[in-house]
């Protein structure tokens, strides 16, 4: 994998994020403008997953209240979801997203393994920030972060990549 750019990895995720919500939950997405690093973000629900191999990092997927309960609604066909219904769609989704790049380059180049998803809440922000009350986590400002947006404004979520 050391031969692939960061374009085409970062490239990969955006499409195995668009191929997700449009499998899973006939939702079609549409990314925002690309920012060059990972960005400070206010998240209700945020899943996490580690990508090992020739390259290592982070997948991140950081969406709000409304559209993680979306998710678990469409994931799992539950009109009400209960949080953990709720942080379990949000684990898969991240799962699915990241199944889709492992496979994609293992076929190519062999060498990748994922870890398992990790489902959090609250503010993301960047380490050389000053420590901010409620803030609880931090992650290094390396990698892009991917806006998405549905046609009706109902799904708003960040992809972040780094790597």
């Amino acid at each position: 994998m050391a031969g692939i750019s960061f374009e085409e990895v970062m490239f990969t995720v955006m499409t195995a994020t668009q191929d997700t919500f449009k499998c899973y939950m006939n939702i079609e997405l549409y990314a925002g403008h690309v920012e060059r690093k990972v960005t400070p973000v206010d998240s209700d629900v945020t899943g996490i997953i580690g990508v090992a191999g020739d390259r290592v990092g982070y997948i991140i997927v950081a969406a709000d209240r409304a559209t993680a309960q979306l998710v678990a609604r469409e994931m799992l066909m539950d009109d009400e979801p209960d949080e953990d219904s709720i942080r379990d769609a949000i684990g898969e989704l991240i799962n699915n997203i990241a199944g889709a790049f492992k496979t994609k380059y293992h076929d190519q180049y062999g060498n990748v393994a994922m870890g398992l998803p990790l489902v959090v809440s609250g503010q993301l922000r960047t380490v050389t920030e000053p420590p901010e009350e409620g803030a609880s986590m931090n992650v290094q400002c390396k990698g892009v972060t991917i806006p998405f947006t549905n046609k009706d404004g109902s799904a708003n979520l960040k992809v972040m990549i780094y790597m």
